[in-house]
């Protein structure tokens, strides 16, 4: 071994060992499996036993959620495979570390912190999810869909401990995460399942004609909910993961993976977790919106709560308390990860461990207001679209910057800080589409993809005019 080889190895362990500022070596490299456990984990977990019960306060009907979740997972997978994975494996550098060659490390700054905050935000709402579980054996009371603050001294308790043992599993790194996702989600698979089939016998259905006469063709949304058609469930199941695929966030995940292939892994996530876990967990809101309770908010003109702690409970006991808080685990773990990395890349500086312990305080905090869980649709559709665009930077200048005759990765070539062309064309891009979507009310999500091709074309032309008129 080399005295630089040598050296860089030092480098890398004071760091973490995360290779946040340097390609992922070979050796380090992992197999679809790895991904296969993480992606079944981070997908079939906390978010989808709020995202299912949501679905249906926006009153969608059957077909438009079964067919319309099978369509939008599979262009997420795609996206995730012939996008995301292809990139990673190509550069094997963090988002960070990759956008900053391209932008400038001041313009990465300030999309950093953002990324950064939106994650704790997110994670902060998984936190919320699980302690809705912790509270049962207390009698503590639920948040409501429209409350926004602690309800209660039980609560903040709850959630200050939950963020405390999931910051602390997600600072010991990458292989301790996926190690955690690889041993709660078949657990938690098999207690969606177990909900589900649970969930339709208290429905009394025993024939899918039976189920269809229950929820077939929707309802009015619930009051304060926007009504979900056929293409709002396409398109927000497709971008509910944009800033990770086509926003190339999970550019950190797979630079370890040994081929583009494994982005074939996301399927796991999607199918198990943002298919049959939406849906069971949709069956389980369903049997709750019958009962007496349910039907006194609906009464008075209100929308019944959505906490699925209780909802888990009252289908399969202990069993479902112990599957929502590991679900709520596996989704914050990962998400706090990336987060950590976010943060690292404006405090180099600090290890691996520190930023995320920073990461899954703030992630804590917010974890502390319920609004960010019960309005996670379009909390969801926001992040993506404020993040995504930035990844078709990166996609457009791999795939194109030869035909377009721009310099790749030019803010490090030409040592500038601050990229005009990355940032006009996100400027241009977010706030003509956020002007559309507000304008004319316009559901955000349904904006993301046009804001994400406008981003990258923008950004090849205004490459094209700085970097000759610098020339």
């Amino acid at each position: 071994m080399s005295q630089v080889s040598i050296e860089q190895d030092a480098i890398e362990d004071i760091a973490g060992g995360e290779f946040e500022r340097t390609p992922v070596p070979t050796s380090k490299l992992k197999g679809w499996k790895s991904f296969i456990g993480m992606y079944a984990g981070e997908h079939a977990a906390g978010t989808e036993f709020m995202i299912g019960p949501l679905f249906l306060t926006a009153g969608v009907s059957a077909f438009d959620l079964i067919i319309g979740l099978l369509i939008g997972n599979l262009l997420a997978v795609l996206s995730w495979r012939f996008l995301t994975a292809e990139i990673a494996v190509k550069n094997r550098l963090t988002l960070y570390y990759q956008l900053e060659k391209i932008c400038g490390k001041k313009l990465v700054t300030g999309y950093n912190l953002a990324n950064g905050i939106l994650f704790c935000f997110l994670a902060g709402s998984m936190i919320t999810v699980s302690a809705t579980a912790v509270g049962i054996p207390f009698n503590m009371p639920m948040p409501k869909l429209d409350d926004t603050l602690p309800n209660g001294m039980t609560w903040v308790i709850i959630v200050i401990v939950i963020g405390a043992v999931i910051s602390l599993i997600a600072a010991r790194g990458y292989d301790t995460v996926t190690k955690a996702a690889n041993w709660m989600s078949p657990i938690i698979v098999l207690a969606f399942i177990a909900c589900g089939i649970v969930a339709l016998s208290q429905l009394g259905v025993d024939s899918f004609s039976k189920f269809w006469d229950i929820w077939g063709e929707g309802s009015a949304p619930f009051p304060g909910q926007t009504k979900f058609t056929f293409w709002h469930v396409v398109i927000w199941s497709w971008f509910a993961n944009g800033a990770m695929h086509i926003g190339m966030s999970d550019l950190s995940v797979f630079r370890f993976a040994k081929e583009a292939k494994a982005g074939w892994a996301t399927a796991a996530g999607m199918y198990v977790g943002h298919y049959m876990a939406w849906i069971a967990a949709a069956l389980l809101y369903a049997v709750y919106i019958q009962s007496p309770e349910a039907l006194s908010y609906l009464n008075n003109g209100q929308a019944p709560p959505v906490a699925p702690g209780p909802m888990a409970y009252n289908a399969i006991g202990v069993l479902g308390i112990i599957a929502v808080v590991l679900a709520g685990w596996t989704t914050a773990n990962p998400t706090i990860y990336r987060a950590g990395l976010a943060f690292q890349a404006i405090l180099p500086k600090l290890s691996t461990a520190k930023v995320t312990i920073l990461a899954g305080t703030l992630a804590t905090i917010a974890g502390l207001f319920p609004a960010f869980a019960m309005k996670l649709l379009g909390f969801v559709a926001l992040y993506g679209f404020i993040l995504a665009p930035f990844g078709a930077i990166i996609v457009f200048e791999h795939f194109f910057h030869k035909k377009a005759g721009i310099i790749k990765n030019y803010a490090e070539a030409a040592n500038l800080s601050f990229s005009k062309s990355v940032f006009w064309a996100w400027a241009i891009s977010f706030g003509l589409f956020y002007f559309i979507s507000i304008q004319f009310d316009v559901f955000l999500s349904f904006v993301t993809l046009p804001a994400w091709l406008l981003c990258g074309l923008l950004f090849l032309i205004f490459s094209k005019y700085f970097q000759n008129k610098k020339n």
